[in-house]
């Protein structure tokens, strides 16, 4: 059943708890994630990243997204994720995506605020929701110890710069940087739940977390039941489904398709239960 992100993302502000977005870059992959939300009766924010165009262009991620969400009796979303010019955006919108986000993270503020009303101006047209960010998400690093940080890439949200953000860019919900990093850790990001919590006290609009693989589960938990209303996975999808690729001996091609397939399957069934997603 294909729906917006705005009631799911309210409900999930409103009650404490996180939905995944799942990332998916083939057919094995947005199969395996409808399949698990259908089966487990919960929501789901379907992602497909404009980065991952160079594995299957827009066209084909939306077929496959509508093929297999209409199949489903659970709300997914159809959601853009990270996508870093208008024309792109534009283009899923027309495509039949519920959801989009903007990326103008590494501009300044102003110029941030001035591209996501852009799209949302757009967007809202055709009632489409906007996801933005403030502050940056980089790549995780290790630091030593087993505790990692994000790279000098990463960008802290500020309070003042989200409100402001909130206020004038007209996003419908936004990502904020707290501590995590895109990609695989070597160590467990140090979040700054006191920045979560300022952020998720002084914010009018849903709360999203990027980098949420490999993070930690009582790290995310945390941010699930402490403001956060969306968590991004992707790295941790396709990490364990070679891991269960790896561990078993396909007799032929469907087993390695299942197996791939079984080891996403697995990863989302596990942070349904971290995120505490409720049925909506």
């Amino acid at each position: 059943m294909l729906v917006s992100t705005k009631e799911m993302l309210a409900e999930a502000r409103a009650k404490g708890f996180a939905v995944p977005s799942a990332n998916f870059v083939d057919q094995i992959s947005v199969k395996a994630h409808t399949e698990t939300a259908e089966r487990m009766g919960l929501p789901l924010i379907l992602s497909y990243a404009q980065a991952h165009s160079c594995y299957q262009d827009i066209e084909e991620a939306a077929m496959l997204g509508h093929f297999y969400i209409k199949k489903a009796k659970v709300p997914i979303a159809l959601h853009l994720d990270h996508g870093m010019d208008f024309s792109f955006i534009k283009r899923a919108i027309e495509l039949g995506f519920t959801s989009v986000m903007i990326d103008a993270s590494k501009e300044e503020l102003a110029g941030n605020i001035a591209a996501t009303r852009k799209v949302a101006d757009y967007a809202h047209t055709h009632n489409v929701m906007v996801e933005a960010e403030i502050g940056h998400v980089g790549t995780g690093r290790n630091v030593g110890q087993g505790e990692t940080e994000a790279d000098d890439d990463s960008i802290y949200t500020t309070v003042e710069e989200a409100g402001k953000m909130a206020e004038q860019s007209g996003a419908d919900s936004l990502a904020v940087s707290v501590g995590t990093a895109h990609g695989l850790y070597k160590g467990v990001p140090k979040i700054n739940f006191t920045r979560l919590k300022e952020l998720a006290d002084n914010l009018n609009i849903p709360l999203a977390l990027h980098g949420g693989s490999s993070s930690g589960d009582d790290n995310l938990e945390r941010c699930a039941l402490n403001g956060i209303a969306k968590i991004n996975i992707y790295t941790d999808f396709v990490v364990n489904a070679y891991k269960n690729l790896s561990e078993n001996r396909p007799k032929d091609y469907f087993g390695v398709n299942d197996f791939l397939r079984t080891g996403m399957k697995n990863t989302l069934r596990h942070y349904y239960e971290v995120f505490h997603t409720q049925e909506i």
